[in-house]
C-alpha cells in the first residue's frame, strides 16, 4: 500500500504542475514579444497540459482514480498538490521565460530518471516525455543566453527574474513523505538528489550566459504546495479553466 500511495502523489505532483504551468504558458497565445515566441510558449503549453493528460490516465487506469478531466478540472484547489513557482501569475515575458527555464530543467531531469522507475508504466511514458521536455530546455537556454547578452536592460530584467524566482524554483523539490518509499521500490532517488543535480546543471548555464545564480544556501524555499497549501493565485486560475465546464458538464479536454 505505501508503494501505491508513494507512486500516486508523485504523479499526482508532477500532472499538476504540469496541466497549472501549461495553463500559464498559454497565456502568451495571442501576445508573445515575437510570432516565433507566440507560437514556441503555446506548442510548450500543449506539451505540458498533453503530459497531465498522460499522468492523470496512469492515475485512472493503475489506481482507480477518477478519469482525466475529473482530476483535471473537477478537483478543489485544495487537492492540487503543484508547487507555487507554476502559480505564480503571468507578469512580463522575463518571468514566464526564467519559470520556464527553472522549471524545465528539473523537469527534464526528472523525466531523465524516472525512465528507469520500477513502475513499468511511468518508466515508459517517461521515455517518451523526456524527448520533449528536451527541446524546452533547448528553447530556454537559447533565449537567456541571447537576452542575458543582450543590452543592459534585458540583462537586469533576466536577472532580477532569477532573483525573484528562485526560491519559488526550489519549492519544486518539497521532499515527500514517501521519499524513503520510492528510493527502497527503486522508483525515484528523491527530491534532495534531484535539487543538487538541477542545481549543477542551471548554476553553469546561468554563469555561462554571464548571469549571477543567487545563493540558495541564504534562500527561504516557498514551501507548501506539495501539501496543498497554496499560494492566492492558484484558485483564481482553476476558477477561469473551469468556467466552461462549469456551464457544460459534458465538456471535455
Amino acid at each position: 500500500m505505501h508503494r501505491d500511495e508513494a507512486i500516486k502523489e508523485l504523479l499526482f505532483k508532477m500532472a499538476d504542475d504540469a496541466l497549472i504551468l501549461g495553463h500559464r504558458n498559454s497565456e502568451w497565445t495571442g501576445i508573445g514579444p515575437t510570432l516565433e515566441e507566440d507560437i514556441a510558449f503555446s506548442s510548450m503549453a500543449q506539451d505540458k497540459i498533453g503530459h497531465a493528460f498522460q499522468l492523470y490516465t496512469i492515475l485512472h487506469e493503475h489506481f482507480g482514480e477518477a478519469n482525466p478531466d475529473i482530476l483535471g478540472f473537477k478537483r478543489s484547489e485544495k487537492e492540487f498538490k503543484c508547487c507555487h513557482l507554476v502559480e505564480l501569475p503571468t507578469v512580463d515575458y522575463a518571468f514566464s521565460l526564467v519559470r520556464h527555464f527553472l522549471f524545465d530543467y528539473a523537469d527534464g531531469l526528472r523525466y531523465e530518471e524516472l525512465q528507469n522507475a520500477s513502475f513499468e508504466p511511468l518508466a515508459q511514458l517517461a521515455k517518451k516525455i523526456k524527448g520533449e521536455i528536451k527541446y524546452h530546455t533547448m528553447h530556454a537556454n537559447v533565449w537567456i543566453k541571447l537576452l542575458a547578452q543582450g543590452n543592459e536592460e534585458s540583462k537586469a530584467r533576466i536577472q532580477s527574474a532569477i532573483n525573484e524566482a528562485m526560491p519559488y524554483a526550489l519549492g519544486i523539490f518539497e521532499p515527500s513523505e514517501y521519499e524513503k518509499t520510492l528510493q527502497e521500490e527503486k522508483i525515484f532517488s528523491g527530491e534532495n538528489a534531484l535539487q543538487t543535480k538541477w542545481v549543477e546543471t542551471i548554476q553553469t548555464l546561468i554563469e555561462k550566459a554571464g548571469l549571477e545564480m543567487p545563493d540558495i544556501t541564504i534562500l527561504k524555499p516557498q514551501l507548501g504546495g506539495r501539501k496543498a497549501y497554496h499560494t492566492e493565485h492558484l484558485k483564481p486560475l482553476l476558477d477561469e479553466m473551469t468556467e466552461v465546464v462549469r456551464m457544460d458538464e459534458n465538456a471535455s479536454w
